[in-house]
């Protein structure tokens, strides 16, 4: 009985001084456990393909539209709330502190690299020369000050993804190449403006986009990571481009309108109905 006192007291008193010392040497925890899975998380690897298994494949170039219900939680929060950032966040800081390559928006074959001082201006954080009065000498002065990145208008990410059948899993499966987050903005006319920024490949930003997990607005506890969000197709998008012997040309070049809307619907009836026409029963 004695025996069974003294390990009770030294469990309650280690239990004391643990939690005086995390109230003491910093602040509290703002939750009821210690978040450390996501940070540790790694992408599960791509299973090996061969090019004898692969019987067909479409590359396709797809628009993923923020402002969509189902796509908010790549678009919120604006500025980083607590162990939360938004898609292009989480992309720029692994350009700036994690050594992610970052390609030129002017072709998406990630041929041509470019700095985090070319992704800044192309977000928007350009120099702005503003004329005041010197209210000593009354004469007008130029002042020069540097905009921050403009996360908030980046309202669309292009995905650039390869769909192909593999025979040895005997299976239609997709994956994602490359990643483009598309700026509307207005410019000084007041006219709307697009504009591509920068690409990302993927493959290389996997690492990243696992450890950085993406609100679930049914269980606080069971985050996805954004790797979880494309690998598992959680987002809502639509075709706008296809390989085609016209140099590979968007359908906003020789459709609009609902036109567009059927085309895209096309593209992506063909995908599914070469899968289906494979099965005959």
């Amino acid at each position: 009985m004695r025996k069974q006192f003294v390990v009770l007291f030294l469990l309650v008193a280690f239990g004391f001084a643990g939690s005086f010392a995390q109230t003491e040497g910093g602040a509290p925890l703002d939750n009821i456990f210690e978040k450390e899975h996501m940070q540790n998380r790694r992408p599960v690897p791509y299973p090996s393909l061969r090019e004898a298994d692969i019987l067909w494949s479409k590359r396709v170039w797809r628009i993923i539209d923020l402002r969509e219900k189902i796509n908010l939680p790549m678009y919120y929060p604006i500025q980083q709330k607590e162990d939360r950032m938004n898609l292009v966040s989480v992309l720029m800081e692994g350009v700036q502190y994690h050594g992610l390559p970052a390609y030129s928006n002017a072709d998406d074959e990630f041929k041509v690299k470019i700095s985090y001082a070319q992704v800044n201006e192309a977000m928007g954080a350009t120099d702005e020369v503003t004329l005041v009065i010197n209210p000593d000498t009354g004469e007008e002065e130029e002042i020069v000050a540097t905009r921050d990145a403009r996360i908030e208008e980046v309202k669309q990410i292009m995905v650039k993804e390869v769909w192909f059948f593999d025979r040895n899993y005997s299976r239609m499966d997709v994956r994602i190449i490359g990643l483009c987050p598309i700026r509307e903005y207005a410019n000084e006319a007041g006219e709307i403006q697009k504009r591509q920024t920068f690409w990302i490949n993927y493959e290389e930003a996997r690492d990243i986009l696992a450890r950085h997990e993406v609100f679930n607005s049914t269980n606080d506890a069971q985050r996805r990571s954004f790797d979880d969000i494309f690998i598992k197709r959680f987002f809502g998008s639509y075709i706008v481009q296809e390989t085609n012997m016209y140099q590979d040309r968007p359908i906003e070049s020789y459709a609009v309108g609902i036109e567009a809307m059927l085309e895209s619907e096309r593209i992506k009836n063909e995908i599914f109905n070469f899968e289906h026409d494979l099965w005959e029963f």
